[in-house]
């Protein structure tokens, strides 16, 4: 067959020209996206002539023809469907915009935004959490004669930080993050919702709390901040604005921080707190073994979406309020069972390719750091992702049952195991392994389509 009747054949069995979206090729692939999937004729692609094998992945079909031959097919699909070919660099930017419009969404942008606060104090977080946890490690093995010595006390102050100033550091990073042009002033409405202060103050007759809401009244009070600030600027001679804007913005903002946007906060705080109570800290056992199950399953797809950022406020405001936070060791199997999971596919596959990317990809892994991982081989192989989501609803159910918490974030797989409270590091490390099988042994039931090389 010629190339055109290569083109004409394939066109046929993916359902018609007009089931096919778009077409472009890398160095061996011609990539498809297809209007109905279900119409495209799989078996009979894979057999046809010229094809060296079929991928579904990213969202595409992908036909292998191999360097040179593609190039010259896919030109041939394009003629038929109306559509240029994309080529190289071409394609990959295409794809990239794709990607970049669909996560283009408000709501996206706004976790987007929520998650970028706190990425410049993941390194605090780290270093005062591993002091906390020399700490933790010191109380178990001395107990109470190693607590009222100074050195216990001069670990406590470091390990405690960032903690002790973290609405200050949050409300600036807010400020900053949502366009104010006066951080600093996110710096001081957080002071003053944390301030000692406020409980010499009654409204309604009823002592204001320090830190109530800790961390979301913080964001919302800077938020609002900020639109004021905007709206001062619009309206406010430039004379008057060095005058006019801070002080406008920082007496309103506070006047509506505690009559109105604490107690918010506060009342969403203590929903989150009560939820983590009643359900993964349960005394309940069946209650409290679905919540880390679902908890853990459902983390990786919430990767996915963006939408994982939005946890960074309530891990926080777990630690400021009890000391730890039980979620993020729930959270963290999922890292774990992509690990098990990728070492099923390393076992069984025949691709030389996807060896090495597996391999590349465990150390980091082991190490929680799971991007490799997802997008290298669970996700585009499909089943292994699945097999990882299983894998780490059980994990996240062994979190749960014995109540692992953690006392600072910004690490994740092996290394939390320095951070977990109240001597529970051992637990963790059950936790970890059993991660890892649980991957493993559904990634091994589900079996996945080995790639062709």
């Amino acid at each position: 067959m010629t190339n055109a009747e290569i083109a004409k054949n394939l066109v046929e069995l993916l359902g018609g020209k007009e089931n096919i979206k778009s077409v472009a090729n890398c160095m061996t692939r011609c990539r498809l996206e297809l209007r109905d999937y279900s119409k495209a004729d799989m078996e009979k692609i894979k057999k046809s002539e010229g094809a060296l094998g079929v991928v579904n992945a990213e969202g595409q079909l992908q036909v292998i023809y191999g360097p040179g031959k593609v190039n010259k097919v896919t030109a041939e699909v394009s003629k038929i469907v109306g559509k240029p070919v994309l080529l190289g660099e071409d394609a990959v930017k295409a794809t990239k915009e794709k990607l970049k419009e669909k996560n283009d969404t408000k709501f996206k942008n706004l976790l987007k935004k929520l998650g970028n606060v706190f990425i410049p104090l993941i390194p605090l977080f780290v270093a005062c959490g591993l002091v906390l946890a020399v700490n933790n490690i010191c109380n178990v093995q001395f107990g109470d004669a190693y607590k009222t010595t100074t050195a216990a006390q001069i670990i406590g102050l470091v390990g405690n930080g960032v903690f002790s100033i973290l609405s200050i550091l949050v409300g600036v990073n807010a400020a900053k993050e949502f366009g104010s042009d006066m951080p600093m002033m996110g710096g001081v409405l957080g002071g003053i919702l944390s301030s000692a202060a406020l409980a010499n103050i009654t409204l309604f007759g009823k002592p204001l709390t320090p830190g109530r809401g800790g961390i979301i009244s913080v964001i919302l009070v800077v938020v609002l901040s900020v639109y004021i600030e905007k709206a001062c600027r619009k309206v406010v001679p430039d004379v008057l604005d060095l005058f006019v804007t801070p002080l406008v913005t920082l007496t309103v903002s506070v006047l509506a921080a505690l009559f109105i946007l604490q107690p918010v906060g506060g009342a969403i705080s203590d929903s989150i707190g009560t939820l983590v109570a009643q359900t993964i800290a349960s005394d309940n056992m069946v209650i409290s073994v679905i919540s880390g199950a679902v908890s853990g399953a459902l983390f990786l797809p919430l990767v996915m979406t963006g939408m994982h950022q939005a946890l960074t406020p309530i891990h926080a405001d777990l630690i400021a309020n009890a000391g730890f936070t039980v979620l993020l060791p729930i959270l963290a199997t999922a890292g774990m069972a992509q690990v098990g999971a990728t070492i099923a596919v390393l076992r069984r596959t025949k691709n030389e390719r996807l060896k090495k990317t597996a391999k590349n990809g465990l150390v980091p892994g082991f190490l929680g750091i799971g991007e490799p991982l997802i997008y290298g081989i669970t996700l585009p192989l499909g089943k292994p992702f699945l097999g990882a989501c299983l894998g780490a609803g059980v994990g996240g159910a062994v979190m749960a049952i014995f109540k692992v918490g953690a006392v600072a974030m910004g690490v994740s797989g092996l290394p939390l195991a320095l951070l977990i409270a109240n001597g529970k590091m051992f637990v963790f490390l059950i936790g970890v392994v059993v991660s890892y099988i649980a991957g493993y042994i559904f990634t091994e039931m589900l079996g996945f389509e080995d790639p062709v090389e």
